[in-house]
């Protein structure tokens, strides 16, 4: 059973502070690590399979430190997301070419490929490969000495749904066999299907950890923001400013519309056609004005 232990790691790059001060601990089974493009996931994941030392604090697997450990990279299995690779090479060359530095061979080699369902374009040369095959052949060269962790960042991009269903289902597997997976995404549908446990990384900070009914809870509660665009916005915000869902409105004179702060969503959602229909007022627009991924986990990182 394998355990990676993240204990309050920071790690900066001259005065920029990539993560901050993170703490969580990664067990068996399949782990989400959510959070908006430039969080800091690359940079906690390249610090769990010991590429990159942490500037303070410590990550450690099954209690022995990731870096400058080369041992413990007989149990690591990393995809990174950069896409730079050996296009010189055939896939089947690269994958042997992993295999051997982990004192493996062909057979190796054939057995990983197969797992991610690449045979059929083992010998054609890397720089002809979609984005999509790209990622599965470094997810084989990952697997070729059957890691106990496997660390992935960001692995469905460029992969059509085919590809995506038929690796999430790799995933899952591996999860039920009681091996540690772990792989980042800015995307929280991509996590709700996969992940049993999510941690979520906003700014280079821990925001939030749980499984998704938890992560998705804090999501819905936190105050929502809307445009609101009617025939009356000023007998609308007076109808509306009266029920507790509603925390603030503001008349946007530039705009020509109201901006709501809703603090309890579904009321909201409820109360305002009915609000307008009983008012006779016609509502023109009503768009979020706050549903970015960023807007969400900053909430989470004040939460």
């Amino acid at each position: 059973m394998t355990t990676l232990t993240i204990d309050h790691v920071s790690r900066w790059f001259g005065n920029v502070v990539a993560v901050n001060d993170v703490t969580m601990t990664i067990g068996p089974g399949v782990t989400g690590l959510l959070g908006p493009n430039g969080a800091g996931k690359s940079t906690l994941i390249n610090m769990m399979g010991g590429f990159l030392a942490p500037s303070t604090g410590s990550v450690t697997l099954d209690g022995l430190p990731t870096w400058r450990n080369e041992q413990i990279y007989k149990q690591i299995g990393i995809v990174p997301e950069r896409e730079a690779m050996y296009d010189f090479l055939t896939g089947r060359e690269f994958v042997v070419a992993n295999a051997e530095l982990h004192g493996l061979g062909d057979k190796a080699a054939q057995r990983a490929l197969a797992t991610v369902q690449m045979e059929y374009a083992q010998d054609r040369k890397i720089s002809t490969y979609s984005k999509g095959m790209r990622q599965r052949v470094k997810m084989a060269s990952a697997l070729v000495h059957n890691p106990s962790l496997l660390l992935l960042d960001e692995p469905f991009n460029g992969m059509d749904p085919r590809q995506r269903m038929q690796l999430m289902d790799l995933l899952r597997r591996m999860g039920d066999e009681g091996r540690t997976v772990l792989f980042s995404s800015h995307i929280l549908e991509e996590v709700e299907q996969l992940a049993s446990h999510i941690e979520v990384i906003v700014a280079g900070r821990h925001a939030a950890s749980g499984d998704f009914r938890r992560i998705r809870r804090l999501m819905t509660d936190r105050p929502h923001r809307y445009l609101v665009r009617s025939s009356d916005d000023r007998a609308l915000a007076a109808a509306l400013i009266a029920d507790p869902s509603t925390s603030g409105i503001e008349v946007d004179l530039q705009e020509g519309a109201l901006r709501i702060q809703a603090v309890d969503f579904p009321r909201f959602t409820a109360l305002l056609p009915r609000v307008a229909r009983d008012h006779g007022i016609r509502l023109l627009t009503v768009s979020p004005s706050d549903e970015s991924l960023e807007s969400v986990f900053s909430y989470l990182v004040a939460a």
